[in-house]
């Protein structure tokens, strides 16, 4: 493994980790009503994303490419998941629409708990497991044959640090007193659109994992 592939396959992986998705998605929405459930939520994708490099390093890609259908199952629940997650948030916009929260501390009660935000962060990542073969295309040829526990061990660190700190950074900017009070009337339209878009991803995730399988 040489410098420029190592910086290559970093550059990637931020590439990847930034470009809009469901995990951005409930971060952004979950920041612009409470920081604690935004953190709360990046620590929830964070640990998915653990686990899914984690996978990736110790071959979890060739187990998918020998046995698809445990990919279709993940996908098929993962994506019913995310579809009745879209139903709640596009119902919580509407409702937003008929009985608008007084102020930001109203909207921020109306989340739920923080440890609840934590488990759909954590669900919300672990539905897609196509990231493992996206990781794997990066990874693949930095790996050595038999790689010893150290270089696993930092190519985990080095593909998971750069994602936490770029949540961190988003839910962070997101949350500031000045951008949550700006978007608090927009807060329905911004459920709504979220659980449109949550809706379509689960039921081509749900489509592809039924395909799949049957």
């Amino acid at each position: 493994m040489t410098w420029a592939q190592f910086a290559s396959a970093m550059l990637l992986n931020l590439l990847g980790v930034a470009s809009p998705g469901p995990d951005i998605l409930l971060v952004t929405r979950l920041a612009t009503r409470s920081r604690t459930h935004a953190y709360r939520a990046v620590a929830g994708v964070q640990t998915g994303a653990l686990i899914w490099i984690t996978a990736t390093v110790l071959g979890a890609a060739a187990l998918f490419s020998a046995y698809p259908a445990a990919v279709g199952v993940i996908e098929l629940v993962g994506g019913v998941f995310l579809v009745l997650m879209g139903r709640g948030m596009a119902a919580s916009g509407l409702r937003q629409r008929r009985e608008p929260p007084v102020d930001a501390e109203a909207a921020a009660a109306a989340l739920g708990t923080p440890w609840s935000a934590w488990r759909t962060g954590l669900a919300t990542n672990l539905s897609n497991p196509k990231i493992v073969l996206f990781l794997a295309a990066i990874v693949g040829p930095l790996l050595p044959p038999d790689p010893s526990l150290g270089e696993a061990a930092l190519l985990v660190l080095a593909l998971w640090l750069p994602s936490i700190a770029y949540f961190w950074l988003l839910a962070t900017v997101v949350s500031t007193e000045a951008v949550r009070r700006r978007l608090l009337g927009a807060g329905a339209w911004i459920d709504i659109g979220a659980g449109v878009i949550f809706l379509l991803i689960g039921a081509v995730l749900a489509w592809r994992g039924a395909v799949a399988l049957f």
